[in-house]
């Protein structure tokens, strides 16, 4: 690494949100060495959340996503090529056609996939999709433009509600297959799952819980979907919205601290080894990484939130360049949104990390409310429906480590307060879909065999 931090070769792999705005940060704390940006779709940077709502809906076309760039970052795109390794001794990147890329420091920022249908050739069926990329939701977009007789979706976590949404408002009939008792229930718990199910219902969702999707058939094109509890579900497109895959299998020799919930890395956003110590020199940004937050026990964080891309970005950016007395964690507090069914859904904080909940505005039967989740005595998170204002009130409150029940306080809060439930989170492993949010423990993907030196 050159003696002068804001000089030499950085390395971004993941052409991502994440990725570009770092390379923009790179440019603001004043780099002027060379910035390379490697990425494995042929694109440049460009956003998803408008692929399962606007793009879906037909009022934008997925080629419109791309990421407006805040100012040119002065990078080498190097774009359509997948990374197959790093060799952190040699210090150099491997592209998978054999170049070795080499680096000062190096930022991974490479992102999740969609989860696939676990039967390649059930998969591989005309009218099966995924939606993860630009081309998943320009693909999709178009068969829903056709007027499929119905649409099934395997899976009740916030992308696949956001696709039933948007075949309902398309006037499209719609049936959602979900493992758990309710959508989105692991992301928020059973209360305001059971809401989530109403309102699938009331807007005229086939709503199946408890199941799962055991087979997909068609000769060719897919036709039907044979179901656990022995039913069957006939349709011409199906979409598998079973969670994301955390892209790192190209670090398997690396020696880094990647596994299934992602890369490992400390508040500062560097990177740990498998053997937990950290480097200096390899950072990690955006839904690939795992970091952990003294406002949740200092558990490790997986997120899938555009917020949190941009601002770890911005922290990883910062620190590549500045000394350690410099540098600064990355402490934000988690944010989602998410608009389906005609309800406008907020989080803040990690609702997975509660024990009870109350309801500290409005009401379930009024469908405007503002949830609040404790753990062990203190707020943890907050969901609103329909009452965002409120968010920033509850905000301060997690960051305050504010004693839950939370107090009066905000301006339409009940006369007489609820009384504190379980928030009834389930295990993940009884759901098609995981959290946005998820807290974790170090799970590599594989043990480790520490042997002493002989003397």
């Amino acid at each position: 690494m050159p003696g002068d931090l804001k000089d030499g070769r950085i390395v971004i792999v993941g052409a991502s949100l994440a990725g570009l705005r770092a390379a923009e940060g790179l440019r603001e704390e004043g780099f002027t060495g060379s910035v390379t940006v490697v990425g494995d779709e042929p694109h440049p940077p460009y956003d998803r959340p408008p692929l399962s709502k606007q793009v879906l809906l037909g009022q934008a076309t997925a080629e419109t996503t791309g990421l407006p760039m805040r100012h040119d970052p002065d990078a080498e795109w190097r774009l359509g090529v997948r990374a197959a390794g790093v060799d952190m001794l040699a210090k150099q990147v491997l592209l998978e056609d054999g170049e070795p890329l080499p680096y000062d420091r190096l930022l991974i920022a490479t992102g999740t996939r969609a989860r696939p249908w676990p039967n390649p050739e059930e998969a591989a069926l005309d009218g099966v999709f995924t939606l993860r990329t630009r081309e998943d939701g320009g693909a999709l977009a178009e068969r829903l433009a056709a007027g499929p007789e119905r649409v099934l979706v395997i899976g009740g976590g916030f992308t696949g509600s956001e696709i039933a949404s948007a075949c309902r408002e398309r006037g499209l009939a719609v049936t959602v297959a979900e493992r758990g008792p309710a959508p989105l229930v692991g992301a928020l718990g059973g209360t305001l799952a059971k809401l989530a199910a109403v309102m699938q219902r009331n807007h005229g969702v086939d709503l199946r819980t408890g199941v799962t999707v055991t087979a997909l058939h068609g000769n060719g094109a897919f036709t039907h979907a044979q179901l656990s509890d022995g039913s069957r579900v006939d349709a011409d497109v199906c979409v598998v919205a079973l969670g994301a895959v955390r892209n790192v299998e190209w670090l398997s020799e690396s020696g880094l601290a990647a596994g299934p919930r992602g890369i490992a890395c400390d508040a500062g956003c560097r990177a740990f080894t498998m053997y937990g110590i950290v480097t200096d020199d390899v950072f990690v940004a955006g839904d690939v990484s795992r970091f952990p937050h003294p406002l949740f026990g200092y558990q490790m964080l997986s997120l899938e939130h555009w917020g949190n891309a941009v601002e770890q970005a911005a922290v990883a950016a910062h620190n590549m360049v500045s000394p350690g007395p410099l540098q600064r964690p990355h402490l934000a507090i988690p944010t989602f949104w998410s608009t389906q069914f005609g309800l406008n859904i907020k989080s803040v904080g990690v609702p997975t990390y509660s024990d009870h909940v109350v309801i500290a505005q409005g009401s379930l039967e009024a469908r405007r409310l503002a949830m609040v989740y404790g753990y062990q005595g203190r707020i943890t998170a907050a969901v609103t429906v329909d009452m965002a204002k409120s968010l920033d009130y509850y905000r301060h409150l997690i960051e305050t480590a504010a004693p839950f029940p939370p107090p009066p306080g905000a301006a339409d809060r009940a006369t007489a307060a609820d009384v504190p439930i379980p928030s009834d989170v389930p295990d993940p492993s009884v759901l098609s879909h995981g959290p946005t949010v998820a807290l974790t423990g170090y799970l590599p993907d594989r043990r480790l065999a520490v042997v002493q030196p002989t003397r």
